[in-house]
């Protein structure tokens, strides 16, 4: 008996250490948001919020309004999703609210990259110089010579022209903004390498083509490798998809490329400078990649879906891409000079600027994550108070407090081409929430310390593929009055939405 007691105490003192990091014993403190643990110690509400994460947020709103405290997976997150106190937390100082923490981790299990504390202020450094002003010039010419590789090479044939090309749009768009980007920022093969500019080109075709055929593997395996619940075969597949991009985008093999952009060129140079090895630089190297190129493309798909749905949006493009093409002065036509479409003309786009950002509205979702590295008390718009524990985590999903809020944008889940544009043609910035005016009224690119340094290259983009599908192509949807595809549910939170299915297309070249 006297040996069995102490072994029975230890039994229970496990027992209750365990069940207090399971979350059991956690109870709502005064002036802490309304707490909802679920029913599944530790895991909590995480298959909800991972089987659909807008229906689930939706229930807690109805169920505790906008300021909730819920469990997943062993962590503790308070949603904010009053967006007139958005700025509160956005502006909030990195001693308290800290978005790398929860990064380093989430980039170590999907990309095997270990973060540094030195990436995120090269990532904006780099990103200030060449994806903003004069670099956004130069990255923008080289985005416009790779998209003309891939979409105009065929060109000059009378057959090519007069032939419909049937494709699932989807594809279509994201394998060839994915391709364009991907060359624009990590290069072309050299020309004398290859013997002529031609076959320089089409190797570039190739390369891309098949590095985008493998990043779509991965792509499709990502939500659940970010949750963490890949089955042993699809972690397998994982582990292969990862040697080959680090391989493709190494170092070495970025070497002898021509036209590297500055952007990449200038992060591997202050990372080797930092004594960071060369096989973690080439693991950088994919987590750039797939940051940079893993959202444009399905954006790029539901733009030119939405255009071809409402033939009064497609017009109105149309006509303002024709004239700034006509003002810059060319002319657009068989056997004549490419277009050579500049960061200038792309500034002259209002109507095609509230498209795009009509269409990042309807389908960018993005989850803003802080982890909570003290004791804090966050104050509402409204002057109420709520204390946060250090430890927990802080998140933002604007997609439903901001972006389909129908106080905010009457008529939500509509697509109106010129919501973003006042009366004279200006662009619209004035959205109103209970009589107060909305400063985050849309927030696709995220906010603060994580919003994404790429947004004037993304949507330079997107621009740039409709501008050469409209000046140069007759397209069409095969199914005119099939209904616009649903969203996929896995991917809520990661970005730019993506569809559950493909929509068939047609497009031929015009000239």
């Amino acid at each position: 008996m006297g040996l069995l007691l102490p072994i029975l105490l230890a039994f229970l003192s496990a027992l209750i250490g365990g069940l207090y990091l399971l979350g059991v014993f956690r109870q709502r403190r005064p002036r802490e948001p309304p707490l909802d643990k679920g029913l599944i110690p530790w895991l909590g509400h995480v298959l909800e919020f991972r089987r659909n994460t807008l229906k689930f947020l939706e229930r807690m709103m109805q169920k505790h309004g906008d300021v909730f405290t819920v469990q997943l997976g062993g962590f503790y997150i308070t949603f904010f999703q009053d967006p007139l106190s958005f700025g509160a937390l956005v502006k909030e100082s990195r001693e308290k609210l800290d978005f790398n923490e929860f990064a380093v981790h989430l980039v170590h299990r999907v990309f095997g990259y270990k973060a540094d504390r030195s990436d995120h202020n090269i990532l904006q450094n780099s990103s200030n110089k060449h994806l903003k002003g004069d670099g956004l010039e130069v990255m923008t010419q080289a985005m416009m010579s790779n998209l003309q590789n891939l979409m105009l090479n065929t060109m000059g044939s009378a057959a090519d022209q007069k032939t419909w090309v049937e494709e699932g749009l989807f594809m279509y768009s994201y394998n060839v903004v994915f391709r364009a980007g991907y060359l624009s920022l990590y290069g072309n093969w050299p020309h004398k390498s290859e013997g002529s500019e031609e076959k320089a080109k089409e190797k570039d075709r190739a390369e891309s083509e098949a590095l985008f055929y493998e990043f779509r593997k991965y792509d499709q395996l990502f939500p659940n490798l970010a949750y963490g619940v890949l089955t042993p075969r699809g972690r397998m597949e994982v582990k292969r998809l990862l040697g080959y991009f680090w391989n493709t985008l190494s170092v070495q093999k970025m070497k002898i490329k021509d036209n590297i952009s500055r952007w990449v060129w200038d992060m591997q140079q202050a990372k080797e400078e930092l004594g960071e090895s060369e096989s973690m630089i080439d693991r950088y190297m994919f987590v750039l990649l797939w940051a940079s190129q893993g959202n444009t493309g399905p954006s790029a798909f539901w733009l030119l879906l939405f255009l071809m749905k409402h033939p009064e949006a497609m017009a109105a493009v149309k006509e303002e891409v024709d004239k700034v093409v006509r003002e810059s002065g060319q002319e657009v036509k068989r056997g004549g000079p490419l277009l050579d479409l500049t960061r200038e003309m792309l500034m002259k786009t209002p109507v095609l600027d509230s498209t795009v950002e009509e269409t990042l509205r309807l389908t960018a979702a993005p989850l803003l994550t802080r982890a909570v590295l003290q004791d804090m008390t966050i104050k509402m718009a409204d002057g109420r108070e709520y204390s946060i524990r250090k430890g927990d985590r802080v998140a933002l999903f604007p997609y439903i407090a901001v972006q389909i809020d129908p106080e905010i944008h009457p008529d939500p889940q509509s697509f109106k081409y010129n919501r973003f544009l006042n009366p004279d043609g200006s662009r619209k910035t004035d959205f109103y929430k209970g009589g107060k005016k909305v400063k985050y009224y849309t927030m696709p690119w995220g906010a603060g310390v994580s919003m994404c340094p790429g947004r004037f290259f993304a949507t330079n983009e997107l621009k740039q593929f409709v501008f050469l599908m409209l000046v140069y192509f007759d397209f069409e949807l095969k199914n005119p009055d099939e209904t616009i595809p649903g969203i996929d549910f896995r991917r809520w939170g990661f970005g730019s939405m993506q569809p559950d299915r493909d929509v068939q297309f047609r497009y031929r070249l015009r000239y």
